[in-house]
C-alpha cells in the first residue's frame, strides 16, 4: 500500500523517522519519502535521521504564548495554535504527493498537548482536504504520565475516532519506554510492525506472491472504522538466495503432500499464532474484533499455502469472524519470516475503557484539589468525556468539539 506518513509533535514526528528507517532498512518501498513532520515551538527539533529538512513544518514559532518547548501541556493552546497556522500547515503539503497514495497514516501522541490538539486539527483538516482513506496511529499515555494525559487522550480519541476512517492505537502502558527516543527499541517494534503490515502488496519485480495482496485489502479491513490493534511475531531462516527461474520452478512444482510443505505450513500457523497471541499494539478482545487480516513476509521457500489456510481457519476461530483476509509479502533476501495481525474495529478494549473512566474522575475533581501535574484548567463537561465511552464501543458518535 502506497501511504503517506504525517507526524504531529515531537513524538509522532520521531515515529515517522523511526518507520522510513526501517522501511530503508529492510529494502521495503510503500512511502518511498512521501512524509511530512511538524510540531508546535519556537525553533526547529533536531535529530531526525529520515525525514528532510523541507518535509519538516513548524507552527505557532511567531505565536506569543508558544515557547521554545511548545505549548507545555495546553490543549485548547495547540488547537488554537495549529488553527491559525493551517495555511502554513497546507503549504508544506505541496512536499508530498498525497494523491500518487492509497492513504495517509497520521500518526501522534494523544496524550500530549500537541499530538492530541493539533492532531485532532489536522485529521478534521486531511479528511477535508482528500479522498485517500485517512488512518491514526494514537499514541495512548501509561499511568505515569498523569491524569492531565489521560483527559488529553480521551478528548483526543472522542474527537479522532469518528473522524479517521480508523485508530490504530499504541498503548505506552503495554509498551513502557520513552516514545522517540535514540534508544527506544519498542518504538523500532512498533515501526517494523506498520512497516510489515503496510508494505505488503508493494512487491518488488523478482517477487513470486504465492497469496497475492494489494491496498484495496488493507482498506477493506480497516473500513469498518473505530480502534484497530496489530500483532507480530518473527523467526530466523534462510534467505532464498536462488533465482527467478528457479523460484517460480519450485513454486509450481511444490506438492501439498510433501513432507516439507506439512513442516512449513506448521511453521506458519505457530507464527500467526503467536502473533495474535502475544502483546498487540493495544490490548484487545480479539473476538470483538469485525474484521482481520494476516501478512506473511519473508523467502518466498517459507511461504507455505497449507500454513496460510490453516492459520486463516484458526483465526476465523479466534477472532470470532469469517472477514479474514490473508495474504503474503515475498523478500527473497530477508532472512526473517515474519506474520503481522491485524484485528479492525475491536470494541473490548480494556486499557481504553481504563483511560476515559480515569478522564471522568478527573473532570469530576474541583479544580483546586487536582493533583499539581495537571495545572492546566480544563471546562469541558464531564458528560463529554463519558461519551468518548460510546466511541470506544464503536456506536454512532457525532464528531467532537473538542478541537473547536
Amino acid at each position: 500500500m502506497k501511504l503517506a506518513l504525517v507526524g504531529v509533535g515531537s513524538v509522532g514526528s520521531r515515529m515517522v523517522d523511526r518507520i522510513l528507517e526501517v522501511e530503508a532498512d529492510t529494502g521495503r518501498a510503500f512511502t518511498r519519502g512521501n512524509a511530512l513532520v511538524c510540531d508546535i515551538a519556537r525553533t526547529p527539533a533536531d535529530g531526525f535521521d529520515a525525514v528532510p529538512e523541507d518535509q519538516r513544518v513548524l507552527l505557532g514559532d511567531t505565536h506569543e504564548r508558544v515557547t521554545a518547548d511548545g505549548v507545555e501541556g495546553d490543549l485548547e493552546l495547540a488547537v488554537d495554535v495549529t488553527k491559525n497556522d493551517l495555511p502554513e500547515f497546507r503549504r508544506a503539503l505541496d512536499s508530498i504527493a498525497i494523491h500518487e497514495s492509497d492513504g495517509v497514516l497520521v500518526v501522534a501522541d494523544l496524550g500530549s498537548a500537541t499530538g492530541g490538539g493539533a492532531g485532532s486539527v489536522l485529521v478534521e483538516e486531511l479528511q477535508g482536504l482528500y479522498d485517500e482513506p485517512l488512518y491514526v496511529l494514537g499514541v495512548l499515555p501509561d499511568d505515569d504520565d498523569g491524569d492531565h494525559a489521560a483527559l488529553n487522550a480521551a478528548r483526543s480519541l472522542r474527537s479522532i475516532v469518528p473522524t479517521a476512517d480508523s485508530t490504530l492505537a499504541f498503548d505506552r502502558e503495554t509498551w513502557p519506554g520513552e516514545p522517540g527516543s535514540d534508544d527506544d527499541p519498542e518504538i523500532r517494534a512498533l515501526a517494523t510492525r506498520v512497516a510489515t503490515l503496510f508494505a505488503a502488496g508493494e512487491l518488488d519485480s523478482s517477487a513470486v506472491a504465492e497469496n497475492a495482496m494489494d491496498s484495496s485489502d488493507l482498506i477493506r479491513t480497516l473500513e469498518p472504522g473505530g480502534i484497530a490493534s496489530i500483532g507480530y511475531a518473527s523467526t530466523d531462516v534462510e534467505p532464498d538466495e536462488r533465482g527467478l527461474f528457479a523460484r517460480l520452478l519450485a513454486f509450481f512444482s511444490r506438492s501439498s503432500d510433501d513432507e516439507d510443505e506439512a513442516t512449513d505450513a506448521a511453521k506458519v500457523k505457530s507464527l500467526v499464532r503467536q502473533a495474535a497471541n502475544t502483546r498487540l499494539t493495544v490490548p484487545a478482545e480479539v473476538s470483538s474484533a469485525e474484521r482481520a487480516l494476516v501478512v506473511l513476509s519473508g523467502p518466498p521457500s517459507e511461504l507455505s499455502r497449507r500454513g496460510f489456510e490453516s492459520a486463516r481457519q484458526w483465526l476465523e476461530a479466534e477472532a470470532d469472524t469469517v472477514e479474514i483476509l490473508a495474504g503474503d509479502d515475498p523478500r527473497p533476501r530477508s532472512s526473517t519470516l515474519e506474520a503481522v495481525v491485524l484485528f479492525s474495529n475491536v470494541t473490548d478494549v480494556p486499557r481504553i475503557d481504563a483511560l476515559q473512566q480515569r478522564a471522568v474522575g478527573v473532570q469530576a475533581t474541583p479544580d483546586d484539589e487536582r493533583d499539581s501535574r495537571d495545572e492546566s484548567s480544563v471546562t469541558e463537561d464531564t458528560d463529554e468525556i463519558e461519551e468518548a465511552e460510546e466511541v470506544a464501543g464503536n456506536e454512532t458518535a457525532p464528531p467532537s468539539d473538542a478541537a473547536e
